[in-house]
């Protein structure tokens, strides 16, 4: 994918190519194949901690190879991680992110703003899914640059990112939605879907009175519907904390 390169090659242009150990695609490329609205997530590492400039320069950069994801928007969005390998190997919890882009702060970019290190638990699961896809865009296979992470670690790295996807319900509803049913469908079965494919199992377990919004997010996400909410604004907010609780006993046990 043209858009995937030309990510690529902006991390190499800005950290330098003798300081990337590898590039790794991780979210829907490897759990069964990118959707209309997913995003283009990518884990870089490498070699050594970044400068201020550099974070700057690849955020300019990103802002303009990075889809919005509004209707129509031709590029996708581009979710980017940098992780440093002494920093996730061995493994520690939680482990030092880095930067991170992600669309969802696109308003803060433009404002000046430019993505700072520090720890970041959502890297157990961005780890333990470039080590299953095992997918190299740049560098030697991933088994050769990761360890695996404990899976007690992927779950409480799931449970602590759930006060922000909260917070984002409704500026993002529909991926709060659908991660929020992966985080369930991952803690009840020990295995780590793609988002249509967690919805699927969720719908199954969830109450009458739940299913039409998490069907509504799950149609958006395969391109069968048009978004919209406002049909089903009163049913969001009780749908993601029937989730969250359910989510909450998965955890105690």
């Amino acid at each position: 994918m043209a858009q995937t390169d030309d990510v690529v090659r902006l991390v190499r242009d800005v950290l330098g190519a003798g300081d990337i150990v590898g590039v790794y695609p991780h979210g829907s490329a490897v759990l069964g194949g990118l959707r209309p609205h997913s995003d283009i997530d990518l884990l870089v590492v490498a070699r050594r901690r970044t400068t201020a400039g550099q974070r700057q320069a690849l955020t300019d950069g990103l802002l303009a190879l990075s889809g919005s994801g509004a209707p129509g928007e031709p590029l996708r969005p581009v979710e980017l991680t940098v992780a440093v390998q002494d920093d996730i190997r061995p493994w520690a919890y939680p482990p030092r992110c880095e930067f991170q882009y992600g669309e969802w702060l696109r308003d803060a970019y433009l404002r000046g703003r430019t993505p700072e290190p520090g720890a970041s638990p959502d890297l157990a699961l961005l780890v333990t899914m470039v080590l299953r896809g095992s997918v190299a865009l740049l560098g030697p296979d991933p088994d050769q640059v990761l360890d695996p992470v404990p899976p007690a670690d992927v779950a409480r790295a799931m449970v602590a990112g759930v006060p922000e996807l909260l917070a984002e319900l409704g500026t993002d509803t529909r991926n709060v939605l659908l991660t929020l049913a992966r985080i369930w469908t991952s803690l009840a079965t020990g295995d780590i879907t793609s988002k249509d494919a967690a919805a699927d199992w969720a719908l199954a377990r969830l109450p009458a009175v739940h299913r039409p919004v998490l069907a509504r997010a799950r149609a958006v996400y395969l391109g069968e519907e048009e978004e919209r909410w406002d049909d089903l604004l009163p049913q969001v907010e009780p749908h993601a904390q029937y989730v969250v609780r359910r989510i909450g006993r998965l955890a105690t046990h």
